[in-house]
This record gives C-alpha cells, sequence and structure tokens, in this order.
C-alpha cells in the first residue's frame, strides 16, 4: 500500500526534492483515518541545503526595490486565486475540513492577506530624518532581518503559512517554511505556485518533524524564527534561539474569555459564540470555548447553548450541512476527549462529549456547565469542540476570573452597555478584545497576545515591521 501514496517533496532553491537519506512519514486524511500520501522527513543535510538556498538568495531579494517584490506578492495573490480549488483539495485532504467553508472562509482572506503585505512593502515607516546634535543629521533605515525560519501549525495550514512567509518576504527576507508533519501537502502546492513567481531560494519548503523544526532552529543561519503552536514549543524555540540571540515571534495557545453580560441579546449571543467556539472544530487558539455568563441569564444560557449545539452537525468534507470537520489527529481525539472523561464530579456535560462514528477523528459539539476557576478544563487549552460555562456574580468577578489563566490571546465581552464594554476593554488583559462579536480577522489589525500566548504580531503593519530591523544612520553636514 505505502508504494501508492502520493509523494508530498521538499522545495529548497527552487527544486522539489525528497529528504537526502530517503526517510518519509505518512500522511494521513483526518477524515477517513487513511494515509493519503508520504512526505520527507528531513534531516540535517535538508535543512543545511534549505538554508543555504535561502542565504544565498537574500542579498538579491532584499536589494530589490520594495514595488518589485509588491508585483512579486500580487502575482502570487493572483495565482492562489486561479488556482483556489487545487489548494482547497490539497487543504482538505490535509485537515478534513467543509470544502465549501474553506472556499468561502480561507481562500479570500488568504488573498487579502498577500494583497495588504504587498501595500506594506511600499509603507517603510521611520521616523523623519532631523538635526538632533548641531552639525549632524540622523534617519533611520528600515530594513530586512534576513533568512527566516518559520514553522506552522496545523490547524490553519494555508492560512498560517501566508501570515508568515508574505510579511517575512515584503519585508525583503528569505524563508524556509516548515508544514506540521500531519498537513504538508496544501504547503508543498503553495511552494510549486510560489516558485514560480520569486528567485530560486527565496522561498523554500522543508517537512518533517519536532526534530526538523529543531534543527531549522538552532541552524546559525536564520536571523528570526517564527512559529506558531504549542506553549511547550514556542518555550522550546525561544530557549534555542536564545543560544545565538535569534529574533523570535511566537503566537501559541489561547484560551478566550467569552464574558456575556445580563443584558445581552440572548439568542444573538448564542449564536455567534457557538459558531465561533465551534468553527474548525474548536482548533483554534482564539476559539470561543470559554464562556462567563452573569448568574441572572446564566440558565437560559446554557439551556439556548446547547440546543444550538445539538443542532450543530461535524462530518465529511462533502457535507454542505455540517459547520465543521474532524479533529486533526489521533493524539489530538484522545486529548480532546480526555478532558472531558477527567471532569470533576460538579461538572455536567450538557451536549456532546462524545466521539461521532468509528471512522476518522469526529467529536461531538459539547457544552459543560458547573465548573470552577481552578478546573483542569478552565484553565488548559483543549483546542476541540468544547465550550465551557461559568456564572459568575458581577464585573469585578468576571475580570478576575477571565484574566485568571495562563493565556492572553484573545477575549470578547457580550453586552449593550457601552461604559461597560469600554472598562472591560481596558481591564481584559488579552492581545484582542472583541465586542458583542467574537473572531472575525482584518488583514490591517494586529493579532497576537500576552503571557503565555506569545509574543509578536501577526497581520497588520506590526506584523510586517517584526520582520524587519531599524538602523540608525548619521551624517556630518561639514563633509
Amino acid at each position: 500500500m505505502s508504494t501508492e501514496l502520493r509523494r508530498v517533496r521538499n522545495y529548497i532553491d527552487g527544486e522539489f526534492r525528497d529528504a537526502a537519506d530517503g526517510r518519509t512519514t505518512e500522511v494521513v486524511n483526518p477524515a477517513t483515518g487513511e494515509a493519503y500520501a508520504r512526505a520527507p522527513l528531513s534531516g540535517q543535510a535538508d535543512v543545511d541545503a534549505a538554508m543555504a538556498a535561502a542565504a544565498a538568495a537574500f542579498p538579491a531579494w532584499r536589494d530589490l526595490v520594495p514595488a518589485e517584490r509588491q508585483k512579486a506578492l500580487l502575482k502570487i495573490a493572483d495565482a492562489f486565486e486561479e488556482r483556489a480549488e487545487e489548494l482547497i483539495a490539497a487543504e482538505v485532504e490535509n485537515t478534513g475540513k467543509p470544502i465549501g467553508l474553506t472556499r468561502s472562509e480561507e481562500i479570500p482572506p488568504m488573498v487579502d492577506q498577500i494583497r495588504f503585505f504587498a501595500g506594506a512593502a511600499r509603507m517603510l515607516e521611520g521616523r523623519g530624518a532631523g538635526e538632533y546634535m548641531e552639525g549632524l543629521t540622523s534617519f533611520v533605515r528600515r530594513e530586512p532581518i534576513g533568512v527566516c525560519a518559520q514553522v506552522a501549525p496545523w490547524n490553519y495550514p494555508m492560512m498560517m503559512a501566508v501570515w508568515k512567509f508574505a510579511p517575512a518576504l515584503a519585508a525583503g527576507n528569505t524563508v524556509v517554511l516548515k508544514p506540521s508533519d500531519t498537513t504538508p501537502a496544501s504547503t508543498a502546492l503553495m511552494a510549486d505556485i510560489i516558485g514560480s513567481i520569486v528567485p530560486k531560494g527565496v522561498f523554500n519548503v522543508v517537512c518533517g518533524d519536532r526534530d526538523t523544526g529543531r534543527l531549522m532552529v538552532e541552524h546559525p543561519t536564520p536571523a528570526m524564527a517564527s512559529i506558531t503552536g504549542s506553549v511547550r514549543a514556542g518555550m522550546s524555540v525561544a530557549e534555542t534561539a536564545s543560544k545565538d540571540l535569534k529574533r523570535v515571534h511566537l503566537e501559541l495557545g489561547g484560551k478566550a474569555p467569552v464574558v456575556v453580560f445580563e443584558d445581552t441579546d440572548i439568542p444573538k449571543a448564542v449564536e455567534g459564540i457557538s459558531e465561533a467556539g465551534y468553527f474548525n472544530a474548536g482548533q483554534d487558539c482564539t476559539a470561543a470555548t470559554r464562556v462567563l455568563v452573569h448568574e441572572s441569564v446564566h440558565d437560559e444560557f446554557v439551556s439556548a447553548l446547547a440546543k444550538a449545539a445539538s443542532e450543530i452537525k461535524t462530518g465529511m468534507p462533502d457535507d454542505e450541512d455540517v459547520l465543521y470537520g474532524p479533529l486533526n489527529n489521533p493524539n489530538q481525539l484522545k486529548q480532546v476527549s480526555g478532558f472531558v472523561e477527567r471532569l470533576p464530579a460538579h461538572a455536567k456535560v450538557e451536549a456532546g462529549g462524545h466521539r461521532v462514528g468509528d471512522k476518522g477523528y469526529f467529536y461531538a459539539p459539547t457544552v459543560v456547565s458547573g465548573l470552577k476557576q481552578d478546573d483542569e478544563i478552565i484553565q488548559q487549552e483543549v483546542f476541540g469542540p468544547v465550550i465551557t460555562v461559568q456564572s459568575f456574580r458581577d464585573e469585578d468577578q468576571a475580570v478576575e476570573w477571565a484574566n485568571g489563566v495562563e493565556y492572553a490571546l484573545a477575549s470578547s465581552v457580550w453586552t449593550k452597555d457601552h461604559g461597560r464594554a469600554m472598562r472591560m476593554s481596558r481591564r481584559l488583559d488579552f492581545g484582542c478584545v472583541w465586542i458583542n462579536t467574537h473572531i472575525p480577522l482584518v488583514a490591517e489589525m494586529p493579532h497576537g497576545g500576552f503571557k503565555k500566548s506569545g509574543y509578536g504580531k501577526d497581520l497588520s503593519g506590526y506584523g510586517f515591521d517584526d520582520y524587519t530591523r531599524i538602523k540608525h544612520v548619521m551624517t556630518s553636514l561639514d563633509a
């Protein structure tokens, strides 16, 4: 059987290659639980080759005027639109996501984000030149960093790859990108598209596992390491990168609080929160999975949310009625199931709480109530289609509990009271606060967290700036 599987290959210095030592790993479709491809399990020789290619390509790419890099990125965006159905097919096989939602919710923002960073390439910001010391003029140069080692996750393989390569290339850096070992297929296709547009060595893809990622981060060539992943992975990257003082960009886990006050339109809130909690099977660092509800409307909210969960469907990618597909891999299914199986006696499963079917890694939309602040499922990221509900008595307690976790990526507040919304947006210790909505993202605004959710920003001009360095230049007026 293994010889019949499709081959996914590395993309290094403008050509597709197998791993130098021939090692491979099977890639499984999570909707079926069956292997459909083999991908390289890259080692030191492959990482060395990719880094050498990126380093060789950097000077010429760096020295292009921004308008030329912009043209390349705009061509990439156009090509992604033209080959959208190929990208969708690869991503669906990677992840088991619904085909229709991948088409409508992922391709358009990806293309828009690439075009945004194409524009950002021509908007290099720095303080104006001036004389801050008599007889001397100072100005600031904004420059690319160099080679960037980037590691993308399995929950949004295509979109997270865009968040990484687009600002890096726009700023004049070259890239070595590693997709997750469970989702390499769409990234390899992106390499085929991007490689036909940019010079060889500017964009490279190295497939592999955690050890491959470690080899990339500890390699002496990259000036920056960027990862979207777990807290544990982020800490490992930061520790490894510290040994030669690489710049580090980390987008890690989340445990988003969703604070629902008594004046909220409950049906509208339930609709928005259920969609934001279950979309992509809850495999989203910003997912609306930790709800705090005022005690006066708690029972009404839980009843409505449980009903909404019972009406949400998970299933195969070609089923147009499903909101989400499977969890990504058997380990993730085991993790999500484990959280529910270990619930304390005071917790109550209001909906779901079980696997769906015996093929693939599907899990039912789940609601759990009766929880306490120090319960495991409140404090730790589940990363699955499980929404917890707690009851709070007043604004101060809501803030205390919302902030009382180690994560600080995203949050939302649901209220008709403008003053309360503004107070909460100030008091919530999270990188994003939505008001009466949850999960929309736009290219123009930054995405990134605090505390154990990491540091650095994706998207926006701030995300672009993270891939640049600033240099002070001072010249004598008497020369």
